[in-house]
């Protein structure tokens, strides 16, 4: 049996460096919030982003949904870079080094942290190499582009530089459900780029989550 006083020889417990209460700091009569380091946060209301979102859909047109991924793929590089280092500073070891099932609390506590939803993995289809993130209150699911498909082309940006970045390996992110669309949850696969490139089709011709999966899965239609 581990004694206390083992657990208490480093002087300290690491615990939730993503907590609400312990993360968010700042000087509220100047306006400022920041994180636990002193990086500064912003609150933005909805509207604003939705604002955003409609802004960049009028001056771009059809390459509104490619403009708004790459502004998630810059986020995904600095957000993974800034994490790995708040997390490895305070745990006191590199993010390589740590429990799979301990980097994946920080990373859902990370996001709920910062008010972007909710977040779980479906591993169903790893061994055939596709990861599915849902996310649920997402704040980029509320926005008016293409309507008719899944639209969080920021989210997906961000997922895909987060991942890439993760596993040395360059991911594409496409997301398949969303919340705007009355699905459940919003659903993001990750994969190879060629092998996700079908559907895109795929939604085109309406079909769901599941249909899809199956057919990536199987290589083919």
């Amino acid at each position: 049996m581990i004694a206390i006083t083992d657990l208490l020889q480093d002087e300290r417990l690491p615990g939730n460096y993503f907590a609400v209460d312990a993360y968010i700091k700042g000087d509220f009569e100047a306006g400022l919030i920041e994180n636990r380091r002193g990086d500064r946060l912003l609150a933005l209301p909805e509207t604003l982003m939705r604002a955003i979102y409609t802004g960049i859909e009028k001056e771009t047109g059809q390459a509104a949904s490619l403009v708004l991924f790459n502004c998630g793929r810059w986020w995904g590089k600095n957000f993974y870079a800034r994490f790995v280092e708040e997390v490895s500073d305070y745990y006191r070891k590199p993010l390589a080094a740590m429990e799979m099932v301990e980097f994946l609390q920080c990373l859902k506590q990370c996001w709920k942290t910062h008010g972007w939803g909710t977040f779980d993995f479906d591993m169903n289809h790893y061994q055939q190499g596709f990861l599915v993130i849902k996310i649920w209150n997402s704040p980029f699911a509320q926005q008016p582009l293409q309507a008719k498909k899944p639209a969080c082309f920021l989210e997906a940006g961000i997922l895909s530089a987060f991942f890439s970045q993760i596993t040395g390996r360059q991911l594409h992110c496409v997301q398949t459900s969303c919340e705007s669309l009355q699905a459940d949850c919003n659903r993001f696969v990750l994969g190879l780029p060629e092998r996700l490139k079908p559907i895109a089709a795929w939604l085109d011709e309406g079909h769901e989550h599941e249909i899809i999966m199956a057919w990536l899965c199987k290589g083919n239609r």
